[in-house]
């Protein structure tokens, strides 16, 4: 079993492969349903869970992380599920007052 050090830093190798920093166009088609819970998963992986962020998360620059927060945003604008992210969103912040 790898140790922490160890597993951070056989990510960092694999994030620091030749082209791993090229663009890549992904054409899929995904329901609504989908992308609003992709969304979810993003930002949860994403936020600090009680100061448990997986080790990936952890040794990937910030700016990585705010291109993942973008993708998922305009993964919502397109589909047309901001307004109603936003308001499910207002909803679980209620519910854990």
């Amino acid at each position: 079993m790898l140790t922490e050090n160890e597993a951070a830093q056989v990510f960092d190798t694999i994030l620091s492969i030749p082209g791993m920093n090229e663009m890549v166009r992904i054409d899929l088609k995904i329901s609504r349903k989908n992308v609003l819970l992709l969304h979810h998963v993003i930002e949860r992986g994403i936020t600090e869970n009680g100061g448990s962020v997986s080790l990936l998360l952890q040794s990937i620059p910030k700016e990585n992380t705010e291109e993942l927060k973008q993708l998922s945003a305009d993964c919502l604008s397109r589909a047309g599920l901001t307004e109603l992210n936003e308001k499910l969103a207002l909803l679980g912040a209620e519910k854990k007052q």
